[in-house]
């Protein structure tokens, strides 16, 4: 328009007055001609792209996920559900890998991420200081969803400033689990597994069985950073500073607590007595010793119940008990893991539309319970433990109502409410190359964790200048 404006206007040089006047009318009018012939034209798209949209088919979603193994096959399954009942809405998974892949994915690249996109827990803090994401919180005003359906404990975790951004889904606690046949083997009661530090050695002790070469562990854990920050909310302290970065942006690491000392002397201890093993950080390795009977007990997510049912292979009962806590912790729990389902705000608002179809789908009673049964994910929406689907899994694995009683017993707090903050990955990361320093005996407890705790608090503070969070 400003174009063809000007271009009349320049013609309009060496005129009369009148032939002015006259040319500025015409070329008002012209204006006036093209801005009605913009908008019924832009009339005429809108209804052409809704018309093209019946044709074309349904709103496709790309859901990118970290779902492997038996999860990922019950995810399959839960979104073939959903297309076979939504015509209209056609979701599309696409593995990425592992959390961190997925994550570094999008960071790559945000303006080709897909609709739908599974963050891990620690996520969270970086999803929301990048702004990549459109609040779920949004979506549930509008449509007046009845957020009082799914656990609070599991809401809070991805509250921030009294809004939640992201739909937990696959949403998960770490627990004990435990080989119950060689509990009764070893002269201890199968019902009665330990609950504190002093009782998992105990019973660790009694299960250590050596034979020539062949040493059957009682206990072992990965050196995954996630226990130990398990740990520190199972004993009521904080990872960082400023009510755990909740209160306001953290500044500051406090893993160098003396209760952050006491989980490496512990874990350490139980390995120099021989009744523990380091088999290194991948919890898979773990799972796998578990399932080969190589180790009595181990610590895990509560979501691997089915590949640790696949190890096992029939072979010994499994049992299912809460996290270990410190000898004279009482009133405290463990922090929810796992992840969420966030939609992307940079897609179109049909596409956005469309994915808080699916997101608010996938936590009903019936999906929730197929999720829970095939996977050992917390069931976050409180009626999927009275569908049918639920109580014929609990008969199979009478042990999973630890995981219940445990979700539903852990209180509010900071500590269990878990950490914020935008470099947990490197943050986790650390606190592996300490926890591995100590067991090898190359520094000690406090002297790893003094230098772990200086190296996070360095990132945080970078990464709050960086993404100038206040």
């Amino acid at each position: 328009m400003n174009k063809v404006q000007k271009s009349l206007e320049k013609g309009l040089k060496g005129e009369s007055k009148f032939m002015r006047l006259k040319h500025n009318f015409g070329v008002k009018f012209i204006a006036v001609l093209i801005v009605l012939g913009l908008l019924v034209t832009g009339c005429g798209t809108s209804t052409g792209t809704a018309n093209n949209a019946k044709q074309n088919g349904p709103v496709t979603l790309t859901f990118w996920h970290s779902m492997g193994g038996g999860a990922g096959k019950t995810l399959t399954a839960l979104v073939d559900k959903f297309n076979g009942e939504h015509k209209d809405i056609q979701v599309k998974l696409e593995y990425q890998g592992n959390y961190d892949d997925a994550f570094n994915k999008l960071k790559a690249s945000p303006d080709q991420g897909p609709d739908l996109f599974q963050v891990y827990d620690i996520g969270t803090r970086y999803m929301i200081d990048a702004g990549l994401a459109k609040p779920m919180q949004d979506f549930i005003d509008k449509d007046k969803f009845d957020i009082a359906q799914l656990e609070p404990h599991v809401v809070n975790y991805y509250t921030v400033g009294n809004k939640l951004y992201s739909m937990p889904f696959n949403s998960s606690m770490p627990v004990l689990y435990y080989n119950k046949d060689m509990f009764k083997a070893a002269g201890l009661d199968p019902e009665k597994p330990p609950k504190t530090w002093d009782e998992v050695e105990q019973d660790a002790k009694a299960l250590t069985q050596k034979s020539g070469d062949k040493t059957v562990y009682g206990f072992s854990q990965a050196i995954y950073g996630w226990f130990f920050e398990q740990y520190l909310a199972r004993n009521g302290a904080l990872y960082v500073n400023n009510g755990n970065g909740r209160d306001s942006a953290a500044t500051e690491a406090m893993v160098n607590s003396q209760a952050g000392v006491d989980i490496l002397t512990w874990w350490k201890k139980l390995i120099d007595e021989g009744v523990a093993t380091n088999l290194g950080r991948k919890t898979a390795d773990t799972q796998k010793a578990f399932g080969s009977q190589q180790i009595a007990m181990t610590v895990d997510s509560s979501g691997i119940l089915p590949n640790l049912t696949a190890a096992s292979d029939g072979k010994f009962n499994i049992g299912i008990a809460p996290f270990p806590r410190g000898n004279n912790v009482q009133e405290s729990g463990p922090i929810i893991g796992g992840g969420s389902i966030w939609i992307l705000k940079n897609k179109p608002q049909a596409q956005q539309d469309a994915a808080w179809t699916f997101a608010k789908w996938a936590v009903a009673p019936e999906q929730m319970a197929m999720w829970v049964t095939g996977t050992g994910y917390l069931p976050i929406t409180k009626e999927a433990v009275n569908t049918q689907t639920f109580k014929d899994f609990m008969v199979k694995y009478p042990s999973y109502q630890a995981v219940l009683d445990q979700l539903h017993n852990t209180p509010e707090n900071r500590a269990t409410q878990g950490g914020r903050i935008g470099v947990f990955t490197q943050a986790r990361a650390t606190i592996e190359t300490a926890t591995e320093q100590v067991i090898l005996n190359k520094a000690t407890p406090k002297d790893a964790l003094d230098s772990a705790n200086g190296a996070i608090t360095n990132s945080i503070k970078e990464y709050n200048q960086t993404m100038g969070t206040k």
